[in-house]
C-alpha cells in the first residue's frame, strides 16, 4: 500500500527494520522466475544494476512515506519520484538466489527534497551503494 508499484516491479519483499525519520532495512530476494532473467542474461543470469538502484529508490520510498505518515498533523498521501543519483558503485554482481539486503538512511531532507545513502549487501557482502536524491509531490491519484 505504501508504494504505486506493483508485480513485477515491485522490488521490495519485506521491511525488517524502520526508524521513522532516520533509516529502513528491507529486503529483495532474486529468483530465477522472475521476468528480468528470461533476457538478462540467458546463459548467465544478472540481476541488472538498474534495478538494484529501483530497489534502493523503493526502499527509500517505504521510509519517506512511513516519515511522512507518523509525523503530526499529515494527511496528504505523497509520491515520491527520482530527483538524481550520486556515487554509485557495483561491487559484486547480484545472481538468481541471492539476497539483497537494502539499508537506507536520511542524509538530508528539505521540504520534500529527500537526499539519502543506501547500501545493498547480500551475504554481508557489498554489492552496491549510491546516494538518491527523491522528490515528493502531493499524489492525487485514487488508490
Amino acid at each position: 500500500a505504501l508504494l504505486p508499484h506493483r508485480y513485477p516491479f515491485l522490488l521490495i519483499d519485506r521491511v525488517l527494520d524502520y526508524t521513522p525519520g532516520e533509516s529502513l532495512t528491507a529486503v529483495k530476494n532474486v529468483s530465477i522466475n522472475e521476468p528480468i532473467f528470461t533476457g538478462h542474461f540467458p546463459n548467465m543470469p544478472i540481476f541488472p544494476g538498474v534495478l538494484i538502484l529501483e530497489a534502493m529508490a523503493q526502499a527509500s520510498t517505504v521510509l519517506a512515506v512511513k516519515s511522512l505518515e507518523d509525523a503530526p498533523d499529515n494527511d496528504k498521501q505523497v509520491l515520491f519520484l527520482f530527483a538524481g543519483i550520486d556515487k554509485v558503485r557495483f561491487k559484486r554482481m547480484v545472481i538468481p538466489g541471492d539476497q539483497l539486503r537494502i539499508e537506507v538512511e536520511f542524509l538530508k531532507r528539505k521540504a520534500n527534497l529527500l537526499k539519502i545513502r543506501s547500501t545493498v549487501t547480500v551475504d554481508g557482502e557489498l554489492a552496491c551503494s549510491a546516494e538518491l536524491m527523491s522528490y515528493g509531490k502531493e499524489d492525487d491519484r485514487d488508490r
